[in-house]
């Protein structure tokens, strides 16, 4: 596996990640020894970049990859995040006050049983706070060694300009995929400048952009996609032109589609870190393999022209969500 650095940190991580968010649920039904087996074959193929967060399953998913990497804890790279908090009513809120960060990291800790977290991201940014306040408890953190680096996400060009300045913020965490490119342009350039990793969640459009998906019946009871504007119904029937563009040019260059997806993140900037999400042995290694994939500059815009932005329909999340995005 490739390795790329971790903006100005002068750590290096795989080029490709693994977002744990569905390994313990999420998107359907569980199955937790092909989920350990599909994550321990990451670390087999060297990609020691793993991604999870307190807010996934209410800290399960947490516990699952502390267990998952003991005895394993030097291959691995290891991302959690704080400052989300679900209501009484399951009302997902951003929450960046210094107590609740301090006592997620805690908790964070304990849930995956290290004693350092290499990478700790602010999940959102809480519109209430100056975000200096916020990133002064980061550095204390830092300073305290529970954490090697900080990082935020879903955060504006301006927001981080003003969180570099009070600490060294070593990725900005966003979405970013042939169908979401909010990113491109102003907020990569803003990170290159910074010397900001950008790590790429849903680089495969939440699954989407693989093909595997031509109506609402393909998603298992319990998936979260459901709720998601661009997989209901009506947007999803439209939709399906990208996919099909996407395979069509996949077929040609000799990948499959989530290799062409991965291959045009990562062919965005040398410092864009995908973390495509899987809990399949399969899946993982075809998406593995994308990291080897190089793009032509013509190839890359082919994916661009393919997928215009005004092709798809309805928002990357609903609506109460939109709400927690810094953008």
């Amino acid at each position: 596996m490739q390795q790329r650095k971790l903006g100005n940190t002068g750590e290096s991580v795989s080029a490709v990640g693994l977002g744990c968010m569905g390994m313990v649920g999420w998107y359907g039904q569980r199955d937790d020894a092909e989920a350990l087996a599909t994550l321990h074959r990451a670390l087999d193929l060297g990609i020691n970049h793993l991604d999870t967060a307190a807010v996934y399953q209410d800290g399960a998913n947490e516990r699952f990859v502390g267990e998952a990497i003991r005895g394993r804890r030097d291959e691995v790279f290891l991302a959690t995040k704080c400052g989300l908090s679900r209501t009484a009513e399951g009302r997902i809120t951003a929450d960046n006050r210094a107590a609740t960060i301090r006592t997620s990291c805690d908790e964070s800790l304990r849930r995956l049983g290290v004693e350092q977290i290499d990478l700790f991201y602010l999940h959102r940014i809480d519109p209430q706070l100056p975000i200096e306040d916020s990133m002064g408890v980061m550095a204390e953190l830092v300073r305290a060694g529970k954490i090697r680096f900080t990082g935020i996400s879903e955060a504006s060009p301006q927001t981080l300009r003003r969180a570099c300045r009070i600490h060294p913020v070593a990725a900005l965490q966003s979405e970013l995929s042939p169908w979401t490119r909010n990113a491109c342009g102003t907020t990569l350039e803003t990170c290159e400048e910074l010397g900001v990793a950008f790590v790429a969640y849903s680089p495969l459009g939440r699954g989407f952009l693989t093909g595997a998906i031509s109506s609402v019946a393909d998603f298992p009871e319990g998936d979260t996609r459901r709720m998601f504007p661009r997989f209901q119904a009506d947007n999803l029937q439209h939709n399906l032109a990208a996919a099909e563009r996407l395979r069509e040019l996949a077929h040609g260059i000799g990948c499959t589609p989530a290799q062409l997806s991965l291959a045009w993140v990562l062919g965005q900037w040398q410092g864009v870190l995908p973390i495509p999400g899987t809990k399949k042995r399969r899946w993982l290694e075809e998406n593995a393999a994308a990291a080897d994939l190089q793009l032509s500059a013509e190839q890359l815009a082919a994916v661009a022209d393919a997928i215009p932005e005004d092709l798809v329909q309805g928002e990357r999340y609903p609506e109460s969500m939109l709400a927690t995005l810094n953008v």
